[in-house]
């Protein structure tokens, strides 16, 4: 093909030339964009590192146009309306006419296969409950014995998005929406900026690894620091983050072009550099510890709820900060369980793939072993990961959740259009970005509204789903009120799915054979799997 090249190339510039010299001046337009090409075929012929663009010269790099091209092609033109991933077009439709306050019923029936397996469905009654006898801001109180601020919360809020993995302007709307709403935003990791303050939106100011915001020169917690921001109004509650669903074990990405004089400042970080976030806690180094923790950042914060965030990974070593819990007589106010299913913008493939339980699997383990230790009441529970809908919050409240986070859809509220570049710095429409170019184009005027019509809608839907089930109240939807399809002729509830395990139970020696080898491996003293010897 390159032989093919010197050849062509040589030719058509010999004759537009002479077609220039000889004919019309009009044809040195031609002559140049040939000479052009012939010099980028070139460049391409001598560069080393692109073997398709040295054998292919020019049209080589038609490859890496198309390969651009081609999510957007696909997206657009060929997947169907519920093959789409990581969200099909009907749920991101969902979202975006929730938010827009447009029409958002569907014609004709479901696309849905409601034969498939994995199908799941909620009951109805025969005697609904009607929507104006219900109440349509369903919240559940977070603090317990310790705790001297509780919070009321929404049972649908924003999950953790840190400023500087998405812009200021989406901090901004985000905030703004949920003070419209009277919902909570959680900061993310990123530390707690001016554009989550700016609104006065209610906040859950997350803690992860790096202790950005309150952190000291050496990269280690410092309690005078955390102390002065957590105790700000807009701080309602404080979440320390263990490990996210996306990337569990893995540490938190900010890329170079993403860390700005502003994010630096506000994290306490060198600007414009690559950090990450270490993948574990330099502050505390076993289960005992990390309740200490806890209620070390309850004592500091005023006493203000506390909670924690993880995604499951060796089921043994929650049961281990369980027992800690039990035997210090401290408790953390809620638990924030995500799944792996769960989004971030940048992440190994391998752990975003084939790294933590998924969300439902998580819940149903958290949930059992905090009822079979009898500790269930002093916790609340929080689900994440891949919530668009009100089945989704149902289903996790079911599941034994007290209400849920959103982070993918809140940002379709916001306009996201599933481009699939976050980890690049060019999201086209300026939220996970700090491309002054782009995130212009993100209004937070604008955007507040939508963020606040999508919360509410849903929250309707939701209210509208809890009265056709004959309910008045979510906390008494149940494992029973969900079916899933486990073949062509075959259904069973969660309940049959996932069995509930009795408050206290466990502590009785009624241990499930599946958890007893968790059991077993537990230890309140370290971290790990540590098998007894035989």
């Amino acid at each position: 093909m390159r032989i093919n090249f010197y050849i062509i190339s040589s030719v058509s510039l010999l004759i537009t030339l002479g077609l220039a010299i000889f004919l019309n001046s009009n044809w040195y337009v031609l002559f140049a964009i040939i000479l052009g090409l012939t010099i980028l075929g070139y460049y391409d012929v001598f560069q080393t590192r692109h073997t398709i663009m040295r054998n292919y010269p020019v049209l080589g790099r038609l490859r890496y146009l198309l390969e651009d091209l081609r999510p957007k092609m696909y997206q657009y033109f060929i997947e169907s309306d519920i093959d789409g991933r990581p969200f099909n077009r009907v749920d991101r439709s969902t979202v975006y006419q929730r938010a827009k306050g447009v029409r958002d019923t569907i014609p004709f029936g479901t696309q849905l296969d409601l034969y498939a397996e994995g199908y799941e469905w909620i009951c109805h009654s025969i005697a609904p409950r009607p929507f104006a006898s219900l109440d349509h801001d369903p919240r559940f109180l977070i603090g317990n014995k310790a705790c001297k601020h509780p919070y009321s919360a929404s049972i649908l809020n924003i999950a953790a998005m840190s400023f500087g993995a998405i812009s200021a302007n989406a901090v901004e709307a985000l905030n703004a929406g949920a003070k419209i709403g009277n919902f909570a935003h959680n900061t993310g990791e990123g530390g707690l900026s001016d554009y989550h303050l700016k609104h006065g939106g209610d906040l859950i100011w997350q803690i992860g690894t790096a202790y950005f915001g309150c952190r000291d020169e050496e990269g280690k917690f410092n309690p005078e620091l955390f102390s002065e921001k957590a105790k700000h109004p807009n701080v309602k509650m404080i979440e320390l983050k263990i490990s996210q669903g996306a990337k569990p074990g893995h540490g938190g990405i900010l890329p170079a072009e993403k860390n700005s004089e502003e994010i630096a400042r506000i994290r306490h970080i060198t600007p414009h550099t690559r950090v990450n976030s270490p993948p574990y806690h330099s502050a505390f180094d076993t289960p005992l510890e990390m309740v200490h923790f806890i209620q070390k950042l309850r004592d500091l914060s005023g006493g203000k709820p506390v909670g924690f965030k993880l995604c499951i990974g060796y089921k043994s070593e929650f049961i281990s900060i369980c027992q800690a819990m039990i035997d210090l007589d401290i408790y953390p106010d809620y638990i924030a369980v995500d799944g792996g299913e769960g989004g971030t913008g940048a992440a190994p493939p391998e752990f975003s793939n084939y790294v933590g339980a998924p969300l439902i699997d998580g819940l149903d383990f958290v949930h059992n072993i905090l009822n079979g230790l009898d500790i269930r009441k002093h916790i609340k529970l929080i689900a994440s990961g891949k919530i668009t809908s009100a089945f989704h919050v149902a289903r996790a409240i079911a599941l034994g959740a007290d209400g849920c986070y959103q982070a993918r859809a809140m940002k379709m509220a916001l306009g996201c259009i599933q481009a699939l570049l976050c980890n690049t710095n060019r999201c086209p429409t300026g939220i996970t970005t700090q491309d002054p170019r782009l995130t212009i184009g993100l209004v937070p005027e604008d955007k507040k509204i939508r963020v606040a019509n999508y919360h509410e809608k849903t929250i309707k839907n939701f209210v509208e789903l809890l009265g056709a089930t004959g309910l008045d109240e979510a906390k008494n939807l149940t494992r029973s009120h969900i079916y899933r399809r486990v073949s062509l002729n075959a259904m069973i509830t969660y309940e049959e799915l996932f069995p509930s395990i009795k408050p206290g139970a466990m502590l009785n020696g009624e241990i499930p054979e599946k958890y007893k080898s968790d059991f077993a491996n537990a230890n309140k003293t370290r971290w790990g799997i540590h098998p007894i010897a035989i």
